[in-house]
């Protein structure tokens, strides 16, 4: 999918490779220097210098730095549930501890690959995922529950992915706040949360 097609206040849609490729580098800058500055002291002028473009071309996509920002982070969003979707699928060979490793992994190295995500995390872009995603991406792992435990309803599996993946998500903003030798031990405390969410639910 197109960062157009995701976001209303991009001004011109990409439809040339090359120019498809310009909008990735320039996301790509943004993220380098927003995870070195922070939100508010990134401008468009270094993101288009990290980009080895003029400051031209970034407002030919972009309007402002919000919309910029935007769409970064509507990727992260995009990667974030392919990853999820991915492990979903995977996660019928492993017992519901392993997921609950799994799940917590992919988050640690999912925020250390994208520097920028955490910082971002604080800034108002109203960023909300597509619902048919989100219920899609619940689905799998309500699919997932009802083969751990087939006794568990649709509608209680569905209900049970929801919160187990919302509490996954919550992560994020106490990982941001937390000094770094702090973060292993805030990771656990969540896998014991999940873990025993799971096990009462899927038991």
């Amino acid at each position: 999918m197109s960062v157009a097609s995701d976001n209303p206040k991009v001004r011109r849609v990409p439809q040339q490779e090359r120019a498809a490729k310009r909008v990735d580098a320039l996301l790509d800058a943004a993220g380098e220097v927003i995870a070195e500055r922070g939100f508010e002291a990134a401008t468009m002028t270094a993101i288009a210098e990290r980009a080895g473009a003029s400051i031209g071309a970034v407002y030919q996509y972009f309007p402002n730095k919000h919309a910029l920002v935007l769409a970064l982070r509507t990727r992260y969003g995009n990667e974030m549930d392919a990853q999820w979707s991915a492990l979903s699928e995977a996660a019928y060979a492993w017992s519901a501890e392993e997921l609950v490793e799994r799940l917590f992994a992919l988050m640690v190295d999912f925020m250390a690959a994208r520097p920028a995500y955490l910082p971002l995390l604080s800034v108002s872009l109203n960023f909300r995922r597509d619902a048919a995603a989100r219920n899609r991406l619940r689905g799998r792992f309500a699919e997932l529950f009802q083969r751990y435990s087939p006794a568990l309803s649709d509608d209680d599996a569905f209900r049970a992915a929801e919160v187990a993946l919302q509490v996954v998500k919550s992560l994020s903003p106490l990982y941001a706040a937390a000094k770094p030798k702090e973060r292993n031990a805030l990771v656990d405390e969540y896998k014991i949360v999940v873990s025993s969410y799971l096990a009462a639910r899927l038991r």
